[in-house]
């Protein structure tokens, strides 16, 4: 088992988890997008539709680039990295995103912030293999000894945006779900999301 074996179900049962719906963002403000990302994104848009990794390359990298740069390269960005924590548990696997705020190297450090998953079609497919690379980030973190309280991940379909927040044994799942034509929000919500944990 892996993380993309995990439902929603499993976060509940084998990890104690209580999921719960709420307001995450309930009036997120607006980091206005860059010429580029616009650029990149109208460029892309055609092309992103083909696959999970056309999503990733087209929509959601411009959108992680863009937010770093809007916060002074403040964290950085780990693309497809094996992040495996606890096999035993299914916390292995490899991770669209993880943010973190040490530079990248052969090994992810600690501490990692957010996690963002991105799938072809369905968020809600992605929702519990996000909320176990959550789980495993904080237990990563931990070990570490750079423990956070509030591990952030999202779900993403490109075009649309499924913010997840993990405190104690709540994770919390945004009553409202975010859209591209949203940028300057989702923006905004990512830089939240990794601010808050620097």
């Amino acid at each position: 088992m892996s993380y993309s074996d995990i439902t929603l179900e499993m976060i509940r049962a084998q990890f104690g988890i209580t999921i719960v719906e709420r307001a995450l963002n309930p009036h997120p403000k607006r980091l206005e997008p860059t010429s580029w990302l616009l650029a990149a994104l109208a460029e892309g848009n055609g092309m992103a539709l083909v696959s999970e990794k056309s999503r990733n390359e087209f929509i959601v990298v411009p959108v992680l680039i863009t937010c770093r740069k809007l916060m002074n390269d403040s964290f950085y960005i780990y693309s497809g990295v094996r992040f495996d924590v606890d096999a035993e548990k299914g916390l292995k696997g490899e991770c669209d995103f993880l943010l973190a705020r040490t530079p990248p190297s052969p090994i992810v450090n600690a501490p990692v912030a957010v996690l963002v998953e991105a799938k072809k079609q369905d968020i809600e497919e992605g929702m519990g293999q996000c909320a176990a690379q959550m789980i495993a980030a904080r237990i990563f973190n931990d070990r570490q000894g750079k423990p956070i309280p509030r591990i952030a991940g999202c779900v993403t379909t490109g075009e649309n945006w499924q913010f997840m927040s993990l405190e104690g044994n709540t994770l919390s799942v945004d009553s409202r779900r975010f859209y591209l034509l949203e940028v300057d929000k989702i923006l905004w919500i990512l830089s939240q999301m990794v601010g808050a944990n620097g």
